[in-house]
């Protein structure tokens, strides 16, 4: 009898154990995968956001109020971003029917936020370089930018027709940039200083005599003598006092103009890219001179 007793029992706890395998609670259920990367666009919402550092004027700047069609910036209550960037993004945006959310953010957390998915889309002044694209995927370019010089009308650069002209002086870039990286260090003895944070900050520099002269884009160039009659640009561009890259593809990819998307959302990137084709380089100068007619006083 004991031993049909034992049997049985374990019989019992056998059935028992199959049941409890056979049947799990949701709570055991295998959690579902993620969605991939290439069906993300970000704008499912129907919300584009756009990061830029709202503080690099002509392409974007900060004001205090909406004019001339400014947009609010969502992470700084009571400010408004305009500038070419913010223009170009409210076309991208009112072609495609989406609601524009711009975000203030620093120059080297701009692509690293687009990775993490925190941005959809950087339209931040960003050149197409090899070393970007790496990282990001760009649509555009939605604007060709000349590599100048910016000194003061009385420094002994200001006669300067050729790079070789500003030797050993001092001078300065905004960091992360080609302009710093590449295009300085080709002057022969120069003293590079340590670079500036922003674009303002590198004029600054400049304004106040720290630097003899600076290394930017002809846009930023001419934003800033368009507020400062003291400053005068040095275009030695189509010379052979130029700065120099290995090929003119590399030439192109450094002042070529692009924004910033998450690696393949292929979808966002066409969709921008379809806009920006409709429109010319005519088109493109245009908009930027209209920037620097309604840019604030720094």
């Amino acid at each position: 009898m004991k031993k049909l007793l034992t049997l049985l029992m374990a019989l019992s706890m056998t059935l028992s154990l199959a049941a409890c395998g056979g049947s799990k609670t949701p709570a055991e259920a295998p959690a579902e995968a993620p969605a991939s990367d290439a069906a993300f666009t970000g704008v499912e919402d129907g919300v584009l956001t756009v990061g830029m550092e709202c503080a690099y004027a002509p392409y974007n700047w900060t004001q205090t109020d909406d004019s001339n069609d400014a947009v609010p910036i969502s992470n700084v209550p009571g400010a408004y971003a305009n500038g070419y960037d913010v223009m170009i993004a409210k076309k991208i945006c009112e072609a495609n029917g989406w609601e524009l959310e711009i975000v203030s953010s620093a120059w080297d957390s701009l692509c690293p936020a687009v990775q993490s998915k925190t941005m959809d889309a950087n339209i931040a002044g960003q050149s197409m370089t090899a070393d970007r694209m790496a990282e990001v995927d760009m649509a555009g370019p939605y604007y060709y930018a000349t590599i100048v010089c910016v000194t003061t009308k009385d420094s002994p650069y200001a006669s300067a027709t050729s790079i070789a002209d500003l030797a050993g002086g001092k001078c300065t870039s905004q960091s992360g940039t080609i302009w710093y990286d590449s295009c300085l260090p080709q002057i022969e003895n120069a003293e590079l200083l340590a670079p500036a944070e922003t674009a303002p900050a590198m004029i600054m520099q400049l304004q106040t005599g720290t630097v003899d002269y600076i290394c930017t884009d002809m846009p930023t160039a001419m934003a800033a003598v368009a507020k400062d009659d003291n400053l005068v640009i040095l275009n030695f561009s189509g010379t052979d006092g130029d700065f120099q890259f290995a090929s003119e593809e590399e030439r192109a990819e450094n002042v070529n103009i692009g924004i910033s998307v998450l690696k393949g959302n292929t979808v966002l990137k066409d969709a921008m890219d379809s806009v920006l084709s409709q429109m010319t380089e005519d088109d493109f100068n245009a908009l930027m001179n209209q920037a620097i007619a309604i840019q604030p006083e720094v």
